[in-house]
Formats: C-alpha cells, sequence, structure tokens
C-alpha cells in the first residue's frame, strides 16, 4: 500500500504539472503515454519486438499526434497513415507466408487504433478553450466513478455485473460509481468549475460513469484474453499506463465523438 500511495503522488504530481503548463511538454507527454501503451498491447500478444508490433507502434504514435504537428506532413494525413497501415500489414502477410495472419494484423490495427485515437482525444480536449478544466473534471469523474464503484460494491455489493471479465466488480458497484460520477458534475456546476449547463455537465457524468467503467472492462477482457493480470509494471502498486487510463481511453473519444465537448 505505501508503494502505491508514493507511485500515485509522484506519478499525479508530474501529470497534474505537465497538464498545467500545457504546450509541447503536454504534447511529449501524451505521445510518450501512447507509446508506452501500445507497447504494453503488443507485450500482452508478445508481438512487441516483431515488424508488425513495430508498424502498430508507430501508427498508434501517428495516430495520437497533435493536428498542429501533423499538419507539418502535409499533404499525408492519419487516414493516409491507416490505410497505408493495412497495406504494409497485407504485405507482410504474403511475405511472411502466412506467418503473420489476419488474427495479428486485426489485433495490431485494432490496438494503434484504440490506443492512437484514445490519447489523441485526451490531448485535444487540453487544447480546448477551458480544456484545462475540463480536462481535470472529466478525470475527476473517473476516479469518482472508480473510486464509487470500489467501495459501495466493497460495502453492499452482492451481484456480479460481469463475472466472466471481472469477477470482483458488482452491479451495485456500478450503479455506486454512476452516482459518484453524477455527484462530481454537481459540485462542479456549484462551484462554477467548468462554464457549461447544469443538463450537459450532468450528462456528461453520466457517460463517463457508465462508459468509463465499460472501458474498465473492455481492459479487463483483454487482460483475460492474453492471461495477463497487469498491462504492465511502470506504475508500482498500480500497474501499467493502461491499467490507469483505461477508462480515459474510452471516455475522452466517445465524448467528442458526440460532440458533447469542443
Amino acid at each position: 500500500m505505501k508503494q502505491r500511495i508514493i507511485t500515485g503522488v509522484i506519478a499525479a504530481v508530474l501529470f497534474i504539472g505537465i497538464t498545467l503548463y500545457g504546450s509541447w511538454p503536454f504534447s511529449l507527454l501524451i505521445l510518450l503515454l501512447t507509446g508506452i501503451g501500445m507497447f504494453e498491447l503488443l507485450r500482452m500478444k508478445r508481438m512487441e519486438l516483431s515488424f508488425v508490433g513495430g508498424i502498430g507502434f508507430l501508427l498508434a504514435v501517428l495516430i495520437a499526434l497533435p493536428q498542429d504537428w501533423m499538419s507539418s506532413l502535409e499533404p499525408f494525413t492519419k487516414t493516409d497513415a491507416i490505410i497505408l497501415a493495412v497495406l504494409l500489414l497485407l504485405v507482410v502477410t504474403v511475405v511472411q507466408k502466412n506467418n503473420t495472419d489476419y488474427n495479428h494484423i486485426s489485433f495490431v490495427l485494432f490496438s494503434s487504433i484504440y490506443v492512437g485515437f484514445g490519447f489523441f482525444y485526451l490531448l485535444e480536449t487540453r487544447i480546448l478553450e477551458g480544456g484545462v478544466q475540463l480536462l481535470f473534471l472529466i478525470l475527476f469523474m473517473i476516479w469518482a466513478t472508480d473510486s464509487g464503484a470500489y467501495f459501495v460494491g466493497k460495502s453492499i455489493g452482492k451481484r456480479k455485473l460481469w463475472p466472466v471479465i471481472s469477477p470482483n466488480k458488482t452491479i451495485e458497484g456500478a450503479v455506486g460509481g454512476i452516482f459518484f460520477s453524477l455527484v462530481v458534475g454537481v459540485i462542479s456546476y456549484l462551484t462554477h468549475f467548468v462554464d457549461m449547463s447544469l443538463s450537459n455537465i450532468l450528462l456528461i457524468s453520466m457517460i463517463v460513469g457508465i462508459f468509463g467503467q465499460i472501458g474498465d472492462l473492455a481492459e479487463s477482457a483483454y487482460k483475460r484474453i492474453y492471461d495477463v493480470k497487469d498491462s504492465g509494471t511502470l506504475l508500482p502498486g498500480h500497474g501499467g499506463i493502461l491499467d490507469r487510463l483505461d477508462s480515459a481511453l474510452f471516455v475522452f473519444p466517445l465524448l467528442h465523438v458526440l460532440h458533447l465537448i469542443g
């Protein structure tokens, strides 16, 4: 527990400091996290040192690049990068005579898009007007959801939510997580933490509370399939980057796609 607390405090201070500063240090941090997150997924599949894995790694980083950095590569776009990666991976299946199959290239493409866009939209949130407050609000909601689900589940949880994927999660805990997210939303409205209507804040709170937990379950499913306890060991007592940011990688793209922020 002591190690977990120390790691959490150090990581939080560094993340908060760089996020508040913004600019290129924050962009570099996001790209670093993207690379680490992609490496963690590739290692689950034991593809971290493969040529195919390298393509996926580069694709994830390209997808996560800030828009203003990407403009320096014009006319090359992120769509071009995805198409090129698909074609290269198909070529590999031929050259390697099916030693690399569709299972491998599907995993690499899916993982690159999941990790790349997850971190990209976290970055996009930061650069919005009032983006610092909005970014922290969503993160506070995610942390409140995780904490609420854990403590409510521990206290009164009886009915299993999805035992095949995560045997310790309960329906009561999931409802508690959503409630805690809503509490954070209401507090942020009353304290004018963000310039947003109450209805929009509550809608965001509900989406974070529900889909943040789905993002956590999705990451748990990954780990179940590949029989690993944690995605990595970078954060002692916490696991890997994906273990800490699985909900965020699900929630931030969804909120942007639904145009609830931006």
